[in-house]
């Protein structure tokens, strides 16, 4: 087991281009489980592929157990990788797989009988030894090549998306069997993905990319509770917060006609006067006849059970998308429907308009070069 550490490492793939990764300063714990997490074209999985030496480090350096491995060859560097294909050999069985990599490394035939009959142990695979890859369902393939990664005693664990082949119910099976497996290996990990559901499910902690740029990283709670950007706030979360640009007078943001205090000195540090507000779903509340609110015609409902979400767009406010509310699921509204709704004030999130910086609540940590020029970068984003 090992730390690692991203020490302003930068991958630049074309001169004067916007590098790949841009300064990346991360430090993961000695057996920590790490997801990297944005949309395509983020620069996560780049990210990894520098840690495994798969890509070239052109500025700063990338440590393992505090050794500079930037210029190290992929095989010296004690880490395996787990890839979304499997990347099994078709012509070899379960157990052949599984002992490859040690047969290469000279391991002894006893040695590696016994490496891998304790790998299938963990990972219950043991009925599945002599099959071939071609016999076994996407899930049982998955963990074959997580034994394969296990029998070698990596210092890290690498995987790229190792789930998004899978179905949605094989998906949620496994990535609760990887995320119990490798705390009880107590093996670092760092791992990849486009599904912010499983980072938030998975990872001890989450770092959020964009563009090559760390946006935010810290635990899947605080992520939630408190982004630090008008980006991480539209990125985490399922479904996502709800944004307004709404201007203010003095310590209260003005939504629609009804002005709502926010006490704290917070909108003093804003640029300009209107401020980005972001509200959860769960936070937004449906107002009974007569009381204040903004009127919204729903354009969508979707039941989920006990939970239901509406969808619409409240009048005379600009939002960044439709707006959702989440109501009980047994009497949701219905489509066509006009509702009232307004925000759980002591639940909302404030940005500057100009910088999409937080502005209420503690400030969590966050990279300077994560500073969103307005909060059009999320528009962007999404288009």
């Amino acid at each position: 087991m090992a730390s690692v550490t991203y020490d302003s490492a930068s991958r630049i793939y074309t001169p004067g281009a916007r590098p790949a990764i841009n300064n990346l300063h991360l430090e993961i714990a000695d057996g920590e489980f790490l997801v990297l997490v944005g949309p395509s074209g983020c620069g996560k999985s780049t990210a990894l592929r520098m840690l495994a030496g798969l890509e070239e480090v052109n500025d700063g350096r990338i440590l393992i157990g505090g050794d500079d491995v930037s210029n190290v060859s992929p095989k010296d560097r004690d880490i395996a990788m787990v890839f979304q294909n499997y990347a099994l050999y078709p012509h070899m069985s379960v157990a052949e797989n599984m002992g490859f990599a040690l047969k290469i490394a000279g391991v002894s035939k006893e040695e590696r009988a016994q490496r891998v009959q304790e790998a299938a142990k963990i990972l219950d695979l043991e009925q599945y030894l002599d099959r071939k890859p071609k016999a076994l369902s996407g899930g049982q393939r998955q963990r074959v090549a997580m034994g394969r990664a296990i029998v070698r005693s990596p210092k890290v664990f690498l995987m790229d998306e190792p789930l998004s082949n899978l179905d949605a119910k094989l998906r949620v099976q496994t990535r609760t069997q990887i995320a119990a497996l490798t705390r009880d290996l107590q093996t670092t990990t760092v791992y990849v993905t486009h599904d912010q559901v499983e980072a938030m499910t998975m990872g001890d902690r989450v770092a959020v990319l964009k563009d090559g740029i760390l946006q935010q990283v810290d635990s899947p709670r605080n992520l939630y509770d408190a982004p630090a950007n008008v980006f991480v706030a539209g990125f985490i979360g399922s479904p996502a917060m709800n944004l307004f640009q709404v201007p203010f007078e003095g310590e209260s943001i003005v939504l629609g006609s009804e002005a709502f205090p926010i006490p704290g000195g917070h909108l003093a540090k804003a640029h300009g006067n209107e401020v980005t507000l972001g509200v959860r779903p769960e936070d937004m509340e449906l107002v009974s006849d007569g009381g204040s609110g903004l009127d919204m015609t729903v354009d969508l409902v979707e039941e989920l059970g006990a939970d239901a979400y509406i969808f619409g767009t409240p009048k005379g406010i600009q939002t960044f998308q439709p707006v959702i509310v989440r109501v009980d699921g047994r009497r949701p509204p219905m489509k066509g429907e006009t509702v009232r709704i307004r925000p759980s004030i002591d639940h909302v999130h404030l940005f500057d308009s100009e910088t999409g910086l937080r502005l209420n609540g503690d400030i969590p940590d966050s990279t300077p070069e994560a500073r969103l020029s307005d909060v059009e970068a999320l528009q962007e984003e999404e288009e």
